[in-house]
């Protein structure tokens, strides 16, 4: 079962599916056609995200989102906003509470995948904390969640943490601050190739404290440039093998 649970709420049926088709991999959806339905399905049974298009008739996004923060129970749900630039920049823009991203129409799927599932990914860890039996840490599986997900949910997140994935008999320790990957360990290599290397591992078990930390700093990137160039070089191993 899909750990996070996302409403979108549409009333372009045809966006509505597209939209269906790119996120039904990555959580469990519920649909709303218009924004009183919503309010509803939430009052009744509170998801763990709300992506919502700003303009549909009777309630619209924005009314949606301030009735929803009038109530306890639903006032810290994260928001996705869909809408056009200018929606965005005249009416939408203030809203800050909650709001994890705004996504402007027309939209590439993919792209709109890539920016959701990056909450969602930061979503399920905060779960995962939740029901871990060792207080400030989260155990899990690379096949559940893969060394990309969690670099990008640490890094949005801001977290401070060691993050230890365990793929065979290799071991690979990164530490974060803020969200940055500052130190990496595996065995005798440090830096920016011990993350190279463990970002291909597929499978594996990973375990992330937030209660450890290291003063070290070995990597000289981004936690987004460090995973960027890692794709690069597993591109291109991948060419070189092929060819």
């Amino acid at each position: 079962m899909k750990a996070v649970r996302v409403l979108v709420v549409e009333d372009n049926p045809l966006v509505m599916e597209l939209i269906k088709r790119g996120l039904e991999p990555h959580c469990e959806l519920s649909m709303a056609a218009d924004g009183a339905d919503a309010l509803l399905q939430v009052i009744d049974n509170p998801p763990d995200m709300i992506i919502s298009d700003y303009k549909m008739p009777g309630l619209d996004g924005r009314q949606l989102y301030e009735k929803l923060r009038g109530r306890d129970r639903t006032k810290g749900l994260p928001f996705i906003f869909i809408a056009g630039r200018a929606d965005i920049e005249e009416k939408l823009r203030p809203l800050v509470d909650g709001v994890e991203d705004f996504i402007i129409k027309p939209f590439f799927l993919k792209e709109f995948v890539r920016r959701a599932k990056k909450v969602v990914d930061r979503l399920q860890l905060e779960k995962m904390q939740q029901r871990s039996a060792r207080p400030g840490t989260v155990q899990g599986r690379l096949e559940e969640m893969s060394i990309m997900d969690l670099l990008q949910s640490l890094e949005m997140g801001q977290k401070s943490c060691r993050l230890t994935i365990n793929h065979g008999d290799a071991t690979c320790e990164l530490y974060f601050a803020g969200g940055a990957c500052k130190h990496a360990q595996m065995g005798s290599i440090e830096g920016n190739e011990a993350v190279f290397k463990a970002v291909s591992w597929a499978d594996g078990e990973f375990e992330i404290d937030f209660n450890a930390s290291s003063d070290k700093v070995t990597t000289t990137m981004s936690t987004q440039g460090l995973l960027m160039e890692a794709f690069r070089l597993i591109d291109e191993a991948s060419r070189d093998a092929q060819g």
